[in-house]
């Protein structure tokens, strides 16, 4: 189960997340009570471990901006939302080839019922995508927001597109649904954002690593348990 704790504004909220086993950590580039300046970023990669992915995030970003502050930063993935490009993957992609990794690139889905699977079938023929973040949005943000979407609606979304696409579940997710969330959807991955802070921005160590625990423990499980004891479609 790959885990990242997102929306980090201090070195010290980021580290602890590696430690207690987080896959990544993100940072928000996009107006928001966790926005961080890229110098900042740039300071709390340099100590970080080098396996954990390091993600930028970028609402409505343009490709100069987005590729000028992965360089500066030493970002290791980007996450897009609401990008009016949809060739943006693949520009960044074949332009960012210099990089001594390769770049982690997702787009980011708000579940609708009515548009979710075209979308998804959209994005599985996007290969430049290495995964889709499916989150849910309110009138007033496009992440961060503590409101799940409709877990039962996407499942079965979920299941038929899981062997085209990683998906990487989050929205609302905190220690005491992150199960309940993972055993629904089966996703590749889970990301968490206001579900383990003691306030925007500041993260609660205890609620990080119970996530982090839930999470590994649901992932466990579910290797236990054949595909068709799942309460699959209720």
């Amino acid at each position: 189960m790959w885990i990242k704790i997102c929306g980090n504004t201090n070195l010290e909220d980021a580290r602890f997340a590696a430690e207690c086993g987080a896959n990544a950590v993100g940072f928000v580039f996009a107006p928001s009570p966790r926005q961080v300046e890229p110098g900042l970023v740039q300071r709390i990669i340099e100590k970080l471990p080098r396996q954990v992915e390091k993600f930028g995030v970028f609402v409505d970003e343009g490709f100069d901006e987005i590729v000028s502050t992965v360089t500066a930063c030493g970002l290791t993935g980007v996450q897009l939302h609401r990008s009016p490009d949809a060739g943006l993957p693949l520009r960044l992609r074949e332009y960012l080839t210099q990089l001594p990794y390769r770049l982690g690139i997702m787009r980011v889905l708000h579940y609708k019922a009515h548009e979710f699977d075209q979308e998804l079938a959209e994005s599985s023929r996007d290969h430049a995508l290495d995964a889709v973040l499916v989150d849910s949005s309110t009138a007033r943000a496009v992440g961060g927001t503590g409101t799940t979407f409709d877990w039962l609606g996407a499942q079965s979304s979920f299941l038929r597109a899981a062997p085209h696409l990683r998906l990487i579940a989050a929205g609302g997710l905190t220690p005491e649904n992150a199960k309940q969330a993972i055993h629904t959807l089966r996703p590749w991955g889970v990301d968490v954002v206001s579900g383990v802070e003691s306030a925007p921005g500041k993260k609660d160590p205890a609620r990080v690593l119970a996530f982090i625990r839930s999470a590994q423990q649901a992932a466990a499980e579910i290797l236990e348990t054949p595909i068709h004891q799942a309460n699959v479609g209720r």
